[in-house]
């Protein structure tokens, strides 16, 4: 006889409800061995991680059986509790043997605040500001940080070091306000809801990440009253914008730190009776600082200090909340996992006094539910911090799907973060297929790999060859129609759209090539683009998995009223599946198929993907 497993935390008769828990819930598991192991006895340990790892035993009761199978249940009260649960099970017989199961994750969260959902529903286009558009070419003279700027909109950017062996990132495209401003029709044509920017106040570097001062726009791109004026168009075409808050660390050149002297404040290096002083870690002064990750042009900042958290977000005027005002709809926070937990809810409620419907998206790498960050485990996604993660998880498992890794390991994966995740963080993920920090998805997938052990002069000038980028292309349309297709807000990467190639940092940071665009991939996002708009089973609908086998993955995307059928070949074949949900009517992709007896039979080319309504 076939039995069902003993406990599969994904399903309903062996736990309800679903996944992570609102703190109060009452959460039932029940077990399910087979009655020819005769286990007499069950029993469910858990331990409580936020509450000093506190540990209970409970005992589940037998229930009675079904189809062959003992039934042992028991209730978990999460009253007053919010963290992680630890639990597994113990069965035992009368001689004594027994079997042990799990441990398992719970996720308890505070479900107290409503989360605004706009952000997960709709398309995210992500601008590098420097390298989109300009309206002119600037003029350095002045301006912070020495730079430099490139008079041809078409060169490459630098990257060798100076003559000190330094890489500074001092040569400027002068990408602008003005520029985004003109291309906000081209983005409404994309479908996008949300522009993304990285970091635009003043700074040394062209990425910008080395904050100089958090009042003033970097004046390369524009004014305050730029960014204003961009933001007020842009909420006439229906479309928010969303910030980089770069909080865990300024510039060496700032108005705080102020390493060179070029402002005329009295900085941290110039005098310990600076009120800029606490907010640095001196091991000695001014010499040695604590700093991101060692390098020393970004001094990191002593979140702790009571100045620093009023200057960022405890004041009415405060950096979270100023820009907010000037017409900011929310904040991506930069490695959300180096700043405390209290800083980030401070955040959190200073953008919710602002703008109650404020979105705060961190960028957190692996599962944010487990994230671990100085040795704490942090509470990102448990209410009242980030309303959703950067989906780092989701990028890896459509990367390694379309590199043969097989439809099991994206479903596994993929399940692991919807079971961890409140329903909240997981809608308002940000899902990406290429960011400022990775390559080109079509670099990576035409070309095979990032070849790290070729020179950077090598990866610099390394174009895909013709059928390299027809491999490519093919595939990145199939994973930007997955990444289209899943929950969460799709991000697209400057210039995905347009076929831009690229290795690492800056390779991937060139300008966007107005006027020599790829006008079939174009054509594609533009497509993905209405799809998502127009079908809220993908904005807001269920997922739920009919296949996950090689190189084949089929999902449903579902509401009450509307359904959609999403499949994925990532083979070098034709692959075809059946399915009987209901009538098919294509959407989106070229796939053959056939119908017999409600039967549908689907067949999609090698390297695609394809989207139907479901009758």
């Amino acid at each position: 006889m076939q039995y069902l497993p003993t406990y599969d935390s994904r399903d309903s008769r062996y736990k309800t409800p679903y996944g992570a828990v609102a703190s109060g819930t009452q959460v039932q598991f029940t077990l399910r061995p087979p009655r020819p192991e005769a286990f007499s006895h069950a029993s469910m340990t858990a331990r409580f991680e936020s509450r000093n790892n506190e540990i209970i035993l409970v005992k589940m009761p037998w229930q009675g059986h079904e189809l062959g199978q003992d039934l042992f249940s028991v209730e978990l009260d999460t009253a007053g509790y919010v963290g992680l649960i630890w639990y597994s099970f113990r069965l035992e017989k009368l001689d004594g043997r027994n079997q042990e199961l799990g441990p398992y994750q719970l996720t308890v969260y505070d479900g107290e605040e409503a989360v605004p959902d706009w952000f997960g529903q709709g398309v995210t286009y992500q601008i590098f500001p420097d390298r989109f558009c300009r309206s002119r070419v600037p003029d350095p003279e002045g301006m912070v940080g020495g730079r430099w700027v490139h008079q041809s909109w078409e060169e490459s950017p630098e990257f060798r070091p100076n003559r000190y062996g330094e890489i500074r990132n001092r040569d400027f495209f002068g990408g602008d306000f003005q520029g985004v401003i003109k291309k906000l029709g081209y983005l409404k044509s994309l479908g996008v809801e949300t522009i993304y920017f990285n970091p635009i106040f003043e700074a040394a570097e062209n990425h910008r990440y080395g904050t100089a001062d958090y009042g003033r726009v970097d004046p390369m791109l524009g004014s305050n009253e730029d960014f204003s004026l961009l933001c007020r168009e842009a909420h006439k075409l229906g479309m928010r914008v969303m910030l980089d808050g770069v909080f865990n660390h300024t510039g060496y050149i700032s108005r705080y730190f102020n390493g060179d002297g070029f402002y005329p404040e009295t900085g941290a290096a110039q005098s310990q009776e600076s009120p800029y002083r606490p907010w640095f870690n001196f091991s000695q002064w001014p010499q040695k600082y604590d700093s991101w990750w060692g390098i020393y042009s970004l001094p990191a900042v002593n979140e702790n200090d009571p100045g620093y958290r009023d200057f960022i977000f405890g004041g009415e005027d405060s950096v979270v909340r100023r820009w907010l005002r000037a017409g900011a709809d929310g904040w991506r926070l930069d490695v959300a996992d180096e700043l405390p937990d209290d800083f980030v809810r401070g955040i959190h409620e200073a953008a919710r006094a602002e703008k109650p419907d404020a979105v705060i998206i961190g960028e957190v790498w692996e599962d944010g539910s487990t994230k671990v960050a100085y040795g704490v485990r942090r509470r990102h996604i448990l209410g009242g911090h980030c309303d959703g993660l950067m989906n780092y998880p989701l990028r890896s498992a459509i990367l390694a799907f379309f590199q043969g890794g097989g439809g099991e390991s994206f479903v596994k994966g993929m399940e692991t973060i919807r079971e961890n995740y409140p329903p909240f963080a997981f809608y308002s993920s940000m899902n990406s297929l290429d960011t400022h920090d990775t390559p080109r998805l079509i670099t990576l997938l035409g070309a095979g790999g990032e070849y790290r052990d070729q020179t950077k002069e090598w990866r610099a000038k390394f174009r895909l060859a013709p059928k390299q980028r027809a491999k490519g292309k093919d595939l990145l349309k199939a994973a930007a129609l997955l990444m289209f297709c899943f929950p969460g807000s799709p991000t697209v990467y400057y210039g995905d759209e347009a076929g831009m190639e690229g290795f690492e940092d800056p390779f991937n940071r060139q300008t966007y090539p107005w006027g020599s665009e790829d006008q079939d991939l174009l054509n594609w996002y533009r497509a993905l683009g209405r799809l998502r708009r127009r079908y809220q089973a993908l904005r807001r609908g269920s997922i739920r998995y009919l296949a996950g086998k090689g190189p084949l993955l089929v999902f449903l995307r579902e509401t009450e009223e509307e359904r959609l059928l999403c499949a994925f070949n990532a083979g070098d074949e034709e692959r075809a599946f059946h399915v009987d949900e209901g009538k098919l009517c294509p959407l989106l992709g070229q796939p053959q198929f056939s119908q017999m007896d409600g039967l549908y039979t689907v067949a999609l080319p090698p390297r695609s993907g394809a989207v139907f309504t479901v009758k």
